[in-house]
């Protein structure tokens, strides 16, 4: 049994992106208190590093989609199955070209107690 009941998204991608992020932290934050403009760059630099970073392992399947995974999968030295194929609503997934393939005339079901996602279009957007 997991020593936790719910799927916290705990992934490698995930780590290994935070500890990469953690470290353009600390040299931008250096660079802050020491008035540096090249530690603060050379963080900046860092943290895009870590994003591409994540970005890339989370497209190898050491990622996460948006949602709850399987239960199987809720470790996180466990590889995404759905991740070849690519996420349905997932940012990472759309920027990659990777769009996930639905059957033709398959409608999404919707969950009970879940906005009709049509009504919610252009909803935000008025002012």
């Amino acid at each position: 049994m997991s020593a936790h009941q719910y799927d916290h998204g705990h992934t490698f991608a995930g780590w290994v992106g935070c500890a990469i992020g953690s470290v353009a932290a600390g040299v931008a934050g250096a660079g802050v208190v020491l008035v540096s403009g090249l530690l603060i760059a050379g963080g900046a630099a860092i943290g895009v590093v870590a994003l591409l970073v994540t970005w890339a392992l989370h497209l190898a399947g050491w990622g996460k989609g948006p949602g709850l995974r399987p239960r199987a999968e809720w470790g996180w030295r466990v590889r995404d199955s759905s991740a070849p194929g690519g996420h349905e609503e997932c940012l990472g997934c759309r920027l990659a070209g990777r769009r996930p393939v639905r059957a033709a005339g398959v409608v999404p079901v919707q969950a009970a107690g879940e906005r009709d996602a049509s009504a919610a279009v252009g909803a935000d957007s008025v002012r």
